[in-house]
């Protein structure tokens, strides 16, 4: 018998059906030190502790709550809800937090008493249900680690918990495992607004003080990442001077690390899955005194139209043994993916363990960072696909958080691109003002030195529906010659609406993908459109210009009056 498949198990309630031929291994029995009892949770069916992949594997299938694909991937539907629900979001405005948190449209408080009476209603609820626990912890580096426990009513979101969070291997650290914090996670249970002081049926909430998330009414898996995430964003920037990112890290053979910001469909997870590179982590990341470490143990990318040849590693990780893939659609008999089909959703997505990237490093940890990277889909297609920022503008850039949304990736977008700006790369996860988080990058840029790009992963030619999107293998030449150095001198000009250093060559790139408004077929709505998002520029960051320096505030971008000003036509007239 395979040990490994004999992960601490402890069942409440009736016995695994082994005469069905499910679970045909025994399973090993630990006290808990911290048992569920400790939440709350009473006259439950069973109770499956920690169970092990395979373990998890045959209960989603016995449960019918997916199908095994080709080669051994576990596919799930989401049902109505395919992506996360920001407008669902609160944090209970108890004592001990209230000070602290930003309050506003991000972060929406929700009373003591009404979390009260929500919880007993989902612990009513969840009497004489079976649940999946799974305790692991959150952050790599042992000195900066979160332990956590996810309580979840369906086996698949405890193989999410599994793939994602870094788990305990120490049977007696895990018998011990104290939960710094809880996620119960009933997608089952729907809230009555009307009842609950919810906006819908669906509900994210965040007790700082009771050291508790409630997530209902969504299957949607990403709801429990991004809560564990929101959690380490308010304690360990107070706590623990560690800067939380949301941002993807690899390392070089030099053991030069890189970090990588930008908001879903940026490219944060492709660019960073580099065979030439080892991965640190794909999504979530501290900077502290020792340097970059990932919050997590396994990866969550998005899979819609992946392509072997552009993304190879990514696409071996859904083709293997422990993958869980959210609304991939399965050909009916052979159980084969078609990553290109989106009528369930644009944000079909692949949760895996880092192991399943080849060149990972397991550790999670690098040293301090060479190159800071921040990318941008631009849809409007004026943004230059590289350039080099000062520092001053590498925080402009952090807080402004800027890409572009297209119609089709949210419901009742309009067809034309639409500006999101999203402060720290991750507004929805920022539990303090945005300029806690700010601040500490700055003063980490200038103590250790870095290096700052913007890097536009967007539209080229015009913006979405006239242009086209920049080729990857482009931008990752362009990757390639950040971490290389080759852009460290270059000569280079200024675009005079972004103010922005464009490199005048780059190896493998045409020179005129360089410069945005040489590829327009007119270069005066190149201008009205440069123009056009500097300004949304301009009004997003009113927000932030009384806590911010002059110096950060001089970075901004300056419309041009006129036309035929901008760095593409002084790059035409000198040569």
């Amino acid at each position: 018998m395979n040990r490994e498949n004999c992960f601490p198990v402890r069942v409440y309630g009736r016995s695994p059906p082994y005469h069905k031929g499910i679970l045909s291994m025994p399973q090993n029995v630990l006290k808990h030190k911290v048992g569920l009892e400790t939440h709350g949770l009473k006259n439950l069916k069973k109770i499956n502790w920690n169970l092990s992949t395979p373990q998890l594997y045959e209960h989603i299938i016995a449960n019918k709550e997916g199908q095994l694909s080709h080669l051994g991937p576990v596919c799930v539907t989401t049902g109505e809800h395919t992506g996360r629900a920001p407008n669902d979001k609160f944090i209970v405005q108890e004592p001990s937090s209230q000070e602290n948190i930003w309050w506003g449209k991000v972060n929406r408080p929700f009373s003591v008493e009404q979390f009260e009476a929500l919880y007993s209603r989902i612990l009513a609820y969840l009497q004489g249900k079976e649940v999946y626990v799974q305790d692991c912890c959150a952050g790599c580096d042992p000195e900066h680690q979160t332990h956590i426990r996810v309580i979840t009513e369906h086996a698949w979101h405890s193989l999410f918990a599994r793939n994602m969070f870094i788990q305990i291997r120490d049977m007696a650290k895990l018998e011990n495992h104290d939960p710094a914090f809880t996620i119960m996670h009933v997608p089952d249970f729907k809230a009555v607004p009307a009842i609950d002081g919810t906006n819908s049926e669906v509900f994210v909430i965040v007790d700082f003080g009771r050291q508790l998330v409630l997530i209902g009414g969504t299957s949607y898996a990403g709801e429990i990442k991004k809560s564990v995430f929101s959690i380490l964003n308010y304690l360990l920037p107070q706590k623990q001077s560690v800067l939380s990112m949301h941002c993807s890290a690899n390392i070089g053979s030099k053991g030069d690390s890189s970090i990588f910001f930008g908001l879903s469909g940026t490219g944060k997870t492709t660019l960073s899955a580099d065979p030439k590179r080892k991965l640190i982590g794909d999504d979530e990341h501290g900077w502290s005194d020792r340097g970059v470490f990932n919050f997590e143990g396994g990866c969550y990318a998005k899979v819609i139209r992946l392509s072997q040849e552009s993304e190879p590693e990514i696409f071996e990780c859904t083709r293997k043994f422990g993958t869980l893939l959210e609304n991939v659609v399965l050909s009916k008999d052979a159980r084969r993916l078609d990553l290109d089909d989106a009528s369930l959703t644009e944000n079909t997505r692949a949760s895996y363990p880092i192991t399943h990237i080849n060149n990972a490093v397991l550790e999670g940890m690098g040293g301090h960072p060479n190159n800071v990277i921040m990318l941008t889909c631009d849809a409007y297609g004026v943004m230059p696909p590289v350039s080099k920022l000062t520092p001053e503008q590498a925080m402009y850039h952090f807080i402004s958080g800027y890409t572009a949304k297209v119609a089709g990736t949210e419901k009742g977008m309009s067809r034309e691109p639409t500006a999101i700006f999203s402060t720290c790369f991750g507004a929805p996860f920022m539990s303090l003002h945005p300029s806690v988080y700010a601040d500490m990058l700055g003063e980490r840029i200038d103590k250790h030195k870095v290096s700052c790009w913007l890097v536009n992963t967007g539209w080229t030619g015009g913006a979405y529906g006239v242009g086209k999107r920049i080729e990857i293998k482009y931008t990752r030449a362009m990757i390639k010659a950040i971490l290389e150095g080759q852009l460290d001198n270059v000569e280079t000009e200024t675009d005079p609406v972004f103010g922005i250093q464009i490199p005048l060559v780059i190896k493998g790139v045409p020179k005129e993908y360089l410069f945005p408004r040489n590829t327009w077929k007119n270069p005066e709505a190149y201008d009205e459109k440069a123009n056009e998002l500097a300004n949304q520029f301009i009004e997003n960051f009113k927000e932030y210009e009384n806590n911010v320096d002059k110096k950060i505030l001089d970075a901004s971008p300056k419309p041009v009056a006129g036309k035929g000003k901008s760095a593409g036509k002084i790059h035409e007239l000198r040569k």
